[in-house]
């Protein structure tokens, strides 16, 4: 999105809240119903957002599609490309301006390469395994887009004049979706997308601020051409989960990662975001689990480096879809948000003196793929020594179980959790972590954000 210049508009985003906002309404409960079904594929998903012009030295799309074998290696199955178009110069912040002021959806980002480089880079993908999505700004465009030959496209005030979608996004203009012609020019574009490149799907840039009704006749017009398409909703609002879209964000989870890590507060407050989620969306919804993110700056710079691998480590573990961000493999610690997304700052590939992230999160991405409770949205979480700075939650099924400890304190912690069968779990060894003792579980002593998994097999 737009980086978030206010408070109002972070913690609305956040909470899915309208907070007076002209663009929002009252929410509806929609806790007693089901959530829409995602495809298989799209609940297994590992997702990994791509900032072009960051990615490589060069900034295009001939660089992402040079390291596709890397991040197959990885292990991800899904590559979200932030904002591809040409970005607007009236009223630009910064030297590049952001991705998300964007002057021609129908065009590419100059910068970026050609027509030909991205469709070789979806085709490359494609042939690989790989599904590619992109991001959808919907709520608002560059005030020099092309679509201002359709003032009745946009949002005005009492005089006629455009307004951005909140006053702080000076470099946007809201668009206005109670015009039926907006929203045929932005299925129709959708579409093309489809069918002109076969993109698999879309992350959809704040969509708590564009109505519900709207992703919901885009969803159906979508799923005409491809039934299996993937849709994102860059938000927290529950209703959106029962028709429009596969998935959110978990806001109030990414949130409680920066309470925990950076304020102080207890490790409880895992459980009872994730809890509180469970009561307030349709049953069966899924969510993106999130560490790290164009909006902020980067978690290892806000953790450090055990801590950001701790946060991530929740992430691939929790039910829901694990999200990694740009460089977050290496350790990358290059600025993010405001105002670093309104210049250029590549990943640096070969950071100094970090550890091997790479053969982690391949690691703990390989375990997830491998076994099925990691892939379910069974969590039980269990009672440990000492709540206040450790997490402890068991991902099971009918075959395996599997008990993750995580100590989200900067101590050293001897402690214990209280699980059945104890004396059958196994400590699973990861690159680049300390290795396990073979015995003492339900016991055990971690360093300083240190985190294990335990393995048993279910007997026949």
């Amino acid at each position: 999105m737009n980086p978030k210049h206010f408070n109002f508009a972070l913690l609305a985003l956040a909470t899915g809240l309208c907070l007076g906002s002209p663009t929002c309404r009252a929410e509806q409960d929609v806790s007693g119903l089901n959530a829409r079904k995602p495809q298989t594929w799209v609940r297994d998903a590992v997702i990994y957002e791509i900032f072009p012009r960051n990615f490589s030295a060069g900034g295009d799309f001939n660089g992402i599609t040079a390291r596709l074998d890397e991040l197959k290696s990885l292990g991800v199955d899904v590559l979200w490309l932030m904002p591809i178009h040409p970005i607007g110069a009236k009223f630009r912040k910064g030297e590049f301006g952001s991705p998300y002021a964007i002057k021609d959806y129908y065009a590419l980002n100059p910068d970026y390469g050609t027509t030909n480089d991205f469709k070789k880079l979806v085709t490359e993908a494609h042939a690989r395994g790989l599904k590619i999505i992109l991001d959808l700004v919907a709520n608002h465009t560059a005030w020099d887009s092309v679509m201002m030959a359709h003032p009745e496209f946009y949002k005005q005030d009492a005089s006629g004049k455009v307004t951005p979608p909140v006053p702080e996004w000076t470099d946007v203009a809201g668009l206005n979706y109670a015009s039926p012609k907006l929203r045929e020019y932005m299925i129709a574009m959708l579409k093309h997308y489809v069918t002109a490149f076969g993109v698999d799907g879309f992350r959809c840039d704040v969509a708590y601020m564009v109505p519900t009704d709207f992703w919901e006749q885009a969803r159906a017009e979508l799923e005409k051409i491809k039934p299996d398409i993937l849709m994102l909703a860059e938000a927290t609002k529950p209703e959106l989960l029962v028709k429009a879209f596969d998935l959110d964000y978990s806001w109030p989870l990414h949130a409680t990662l920066n309470k925990v890590l950076l304020e102080g507060a207890p490790a409880t407050e895992f459980r009872r975001s994730w809890e509180e989620s469970l009561k307030q969306f349709p049953h069966g919804s899924l969510h993106l689990r999130i560490s790290d993110n164009h909006d902020e700056a980067r978690a290892v710079a806000r953790f450090g480096i055990r801590g950001a691998l701790a946060a991530e480590a929740l992430m691939l573990t929790l039910d829901g879809v694990p999200l990694l961000y740009n460089g977050m493999e290496v350790g990358d610690a290059a600025e993010s948000g405001d105002p670093a997304l309104f210049g250029k700052m590549p990943i640096f590939w070969s950071p100094k003196e970090r550890p091997p992230l790479r053969d982690t999160y391949r690691e703990l991405i390989k375990l997830r793929k491998q076994y099925a409770p990691f892939r379910n949205d069974r969590v039980v979480w269990l009672r440990n020594s000492d709540e206040a700075n450790l997490v402890t939650f068991m991902r099971l099924d009918a075959k395996d179980e599997f008990v993750i400890v995580i100590n989200f304190s900067s101590r050293p912690q001897i402690g214990w959790v209280e699980v059945m069968h104890d004396h059958e779990f196994k400590a699973i060894k990861f690159p680049g972590m300390p290795e396990p003792p073979l015995n003492g579980f339900p016991m055990f002593r971690l360093q300083g954000y240190e985190w294990r998994i335990y393995h048993r097999v279910v007997p026949k």
